[in-house]
């Protein structure tokens, strides 16, 4: 068991922030996590699990300890006739996972290709992309109770998902650690193309007939061309939620603004696009020092090089501010404050 300190978080977080925390470790088995928590000079200190560090934001150094998974491991857990389960460890990387799934013909998250983190955050924040969400492939993961010591499994009604929540966002937020994560993926496709550009990307790519290769070629296109690569500039991918709001509300602002950008959800509700929205109120390209909302998306916000987390916080702030002035409309933060 190595615990370094006073570690700068740069290489941890995809924003690319300069924090600092005051020990640092990792673990692949919950036998080593629990090691690691039991530690005498560890009791009563924060700690943090850190996964890619993909959608979080440090906005100051942490004054604990942050547990780094690297749990691994691909495996068939079983199959029948229409499903085959796979079983990812909570530390690999998932735009890998999708891929391996792809070369396996296992279909089902082919629409998630590219979103950037590990697989041990996906049923956390239920992932989401091009009309497709975690929950909708989910069969169960293993946590471990990071009071108790003890491993437990939550199946897809236990994790209660919701857009981008789940039981580990809010109520258990920080009690456990997830080790795993098996999926229910069909040997069959089902294919799903009709969100965003992708029926576009797939004729633009000259794709005749339709595989879970090219759905995930189209994502990966889309996606690369308006979204910054975390390696180049540091962002963690969507900064907002898209706002769900009633009937009567979507009524009254279509009126004012016709060519806002809506689609109906359960209940009567409509959900904005939060991007259409930040782009409106002018934020689009806005930069300010090294802090700024990126050119080509307006729900990213970028880290140019030397922007603090403070400074990316202070103006994901003026962004909420200005869409409530304008709309009446109150964003959400996606990523993970520090």
């Amino acid at each position: 068991m190595l615990i370094s300190e006073n570690v700068l978080l740069r290489p941890y977080n995809t924003f690319g922030i300069t924090a600092h925390t005051r020990y640092f470790t990792s673990f692949s088995s919950a036998a080593a996590l629990q090691e690691i928590l039991s530690a005498p000079e560890q009791q009563g200190l924060p700690h943090m699990i850190l996964g890619g560090g993909s959608n979080m934001l440090f906005t100051k150094d942490f004054d604990g300890i942050i547990l780094k998974n690297e749990i691994k491991g691909i495996t068939v857990v079983k199959e029948d006739d229409a499903h085959i389960y796979v079983k990812a460890g909570a530390g690999e990387n998932w735009h890998g996972f999708v891929m391996d799934c792809i070369k396996h013909d296992r279909a089902g998250l082919e629409n998630l290709s590219l979103i950037p983190g590990n697989v041990g955050a996906s049923p956390m924040q239920n992932i989401g992309a091009y009309g497709v969400e975690i929950k909708d492939t989910f069969y169960e993961l293993e946590a471990f109770n990071l009071q108790s010591f003890t491993t437990e499994t939550f199946d897809n009604a236990a994790c209660e998902f919701g857009y981008r929540e789940s039981v580990f966002k809010r109520k258990y937020k920080g009690q456990y650690a997830i080790l795993s994560v098996t999926f229910k993926l069909n040997k069959n496709p089902h294919f799903n193309i009709k969100y965003g550009a992708i029926e576009e990307e797939l004729k633009r790519m000259e794709v005749h007939e339709l595989s879970i290769q090219a759905i995930s070629q189209a994502v990966i296109n889309i996606r690369s061309s308006k979204l910054p690569n975390p390696a180049e500039i540091g962002n963690a991918g969507s900064f907002f939620k898209n706002p769900t709001i009633a009937g009567d509300t979507y009524e009254r602002l279509k009126a004012e603004f016709p060519h806002m950008v809506a689609y109906p959800v359960e209940g009567g509700h409509y959900k904005l696009a939060a991007g259409w929205l930040i782009e409106q109120c002018g934020w689009k390209g806005f930069r300010e020092g090294d802090a700024g909302v990126h050119a080509k998306q307006a729900l990213v916000l970028v880290n140019y090089g030397n922007a603090s987390g403070a400074d990316i916080y202070r103006l994901s702030q003026q962004v909420l501010d200005s869409v409530h002035a304008k709309f009446g409309v109150d964003l959400e933060r996606e990523v993970n404050i520090v």
